[in-house]
């Protein structure tokens, strides 16, 4: 019997040393504590190749539970994206960059803060998403079912209010800034992270 095919998420920054890494060992830490299997990669549009996170990233990321060392920075190329199911930013800039190298990618690229405002709509109360049709011997897959969710997330997008804000789905750039401003972006992607994961949990629980 062949083995279900892994969900596969890419986080994109523009170094790939603060925001995308800190996004990457979050969301892999959440999801794997949650039981739902996936491989998550991050890369950067101007990376600095071969470099690991800032200390400060680093911490962040140990603070929120993830793990810190190891990282090795590396460019955002078109395979990146075609390989994903899920592709994340940090910014609208960033998700143009990514839907530039590769216009398929438009229906799955979202900015971290984009995403966790409009999953629980598409998961709450009375707008259940279109469950996959599976025969009655076996139940979908975690990657069939979380792909189902983003397929009903790319659909309803449209509908969704927007942010009270266009820059509110923005991820401010740390690099070179303060503890302070590091501390806030932690937070920031931390939520995002939180939300997204839940969502997942709850697309999962429902397949």
């Amino acid at each position: 019997m062949q083995s279900p095919a892994i969900f596969k998420v890419l986080v994109v920054c523009t170094g790939n040393i603060c925001r995308s890494p800190v996004a990457e060992r979050l969301l892999h830490a959440q999801l794997e504590a949650a039981g739902i299997p996936a491989l998550i990669v991050s890369a950067g549009t101007q990376s600095m190749v071969g470099y690991g996170m800032t200390p400060e990233a680093a911490q962040l990321a140990q603070r929120y539970g993830a793990e810190q060392s190891g990282h090795r920075s590396q460019q955002l190329t078109e395979q990146h994206i075609a390989d994903s199911d899920l592709v994340l930013t940090a910014t609208r800039d960033h998700r143009s960059a990514v839907v530039s190298l590769h216009p398929r990618a438009s229906r799955y690229t979202y900015t971290l803060n984009q995403l966790a405002r409009l999953l629980p709509a598409v998961l709450e109360p009375g707008a259940q998403y279109q469950q996959l049709e599976t025969d009655e011997t076996r139940r979908p897959d975690t990657a069939e079912t979380l792909r189902a969710l983003l397929a009903e997330v790319s659909t309803t997008r449209g509908y969704s209010p927007p942010p009270a804000h266009p820059d509110d789905d923005d991820i401010e750039d740390p690099y070179r800034q303060s503890v302070d401003v590091y501390a806030r972006v932690g937070d920031v992607l931390n939520a995002s992270v939180t939300t997204i994961t839940s969502a997942f949990v709850a697309a999962v629980g429902r397949s």
